[in-house]
């Protein structure tokens, strides 16, 4: 795509998207995410050295590439294997059968969905990103007669997982405002600037990098910035194991968290190596890469945000019984 994200061509995305499943299928052939089996093989005391990650080529994961590059793991004594995905739930029975280790940028609406249902023991290893102004807007055309939040009621809008933080968020926002809800449509980021030019949808919502791509190429206008009241820095995104890993892992668990903070104080301190580094993991070149909105970086993560969350979800059904987000975060 012209853009990092801009897979407007349904042909490139398509061979995109395969490319990245067959990459995950490729581990999960070769029998797992870390090849010294846990069992003393790793330096500085650790359970194991390696550790397979799989995360997502968005701006959520800049802290995961600044600690690979700037060799944050490997002063932990960590050897960390990245494995890209489109979607983090691609991941997830990987990470459940232990062919993956952890998941970078796992949205966390997915991820408690599945914890609540048995599906997965999940523990968060580190916050991941939470969301700012305009990182993720509601966009439509230019010249669209949907003027205010309340045209939205009854119409088409695009998000990349139905029933997820998208939803979740434009819910909580049009909520605040009195509006009705939209009916969503799920198409995935690289296809929703296609889909708003052709009309197959009244407006899309649509997180950077493709945001600011679709806003360009379309001159697509901002209808709601996503990053709003009442969800203003909400947490978004994280990085994440299971139970079982955390409990036999834990020293390993550990050295991955310390490099993750690190990388993450280094790009709230500093936006410039985010975008420096944007163009090594993503399309995303650089000029474009001086534009795009970045997520905030948690150095720590805290249970009251996540708490936000849950209870946002609760609300919208989303969840059926409450969930203690301290319980989930690994020490």
């Amino acid at each position: 795509m012209p853009t990092p994200r801009d897979r407007s061509r349904a042909g490139s995305t398509g061979k995109l998207t395969a490319f990245a499943v067959a990459l995950l299928m490729t581990v999960v052939a070769c029998g797992g995410g870390s090849d010294d089996g846990g069992s003393g093989g790793g330096g500085k005391g650790l359970e194991r050295s390696s550790v397979t990650v799989a995360a997502l080529p968005l701006a959520d994961d800049a802290p995961l590439y600044l600690a690979r590059d700037r060799e944050l793991f490997e002063k932990e004594g960590l050897d960390v294997r990245i494995q890209p995905v489109q979607q983090s739930i691609q991941a997830l029975p990987a990470l459940s059968k232990g062919q993956v280790d952890v998941i970078a940028g796992a949205n966390y609406v997915t991820f408690l969905q599945a914890h609540e249902k048995g599906t997965l023991d999940l523990r968060i290893l580190s916050e991941g990103a939470r969301v700012t102004p305009h990182m993720m807007d509601v966009l439509v055309p230019e010249d669209s007669d949907i003027r205010g939040v309340a045209d939205l009621k009854g119409k088409k809008v695009a998000v990349n997982i139905l029933n997820n933080i998208q939803s979740l968020t434009l819910n909580a926002i049009l909520g605040r405002q009195g509006a009705g809800r939209p009916e969503y449509r799920q198409i995935a980021f690289p296809q929703m600037g296609v889909a708003l030019e052709k009309g197959q949808v009244d407006a899309v919502h649509a997180v950077e990098p493709f945001n600011s791509a679709i806003q360009k190429q379309l001159n697509a206008r901002v209808l709601v910035d996503g990053g709003s009241a009442p969800v203003e820095n909400i947490p978004i995104s994280g990085y994440v194991t299971t139970a079982d890993y955390a409990d036999k892992n834990p020293r390993t668990a550990a050295a991955f968290r310390r490099a993750i903070a690190a990388a993450a104080e280094i790009a709230t301190r500093d936006q410039d190596a985010v975008r420096e580094e944007l163009p090594e993991y993503t399309k995303v070149t650089a000029d474009q890469a001086e534009s795009i909105r970045l997520p905030a970086y948690p150095v720590t993560s805290d249970a009251s945000e996540l708490r936000r969350l849950t209870e946002l979800m609760q609300e919208q059904g989303l969840l059926t019984k409450t969930i203690d987000p301290g319980t989930l975060l690994v020490e």
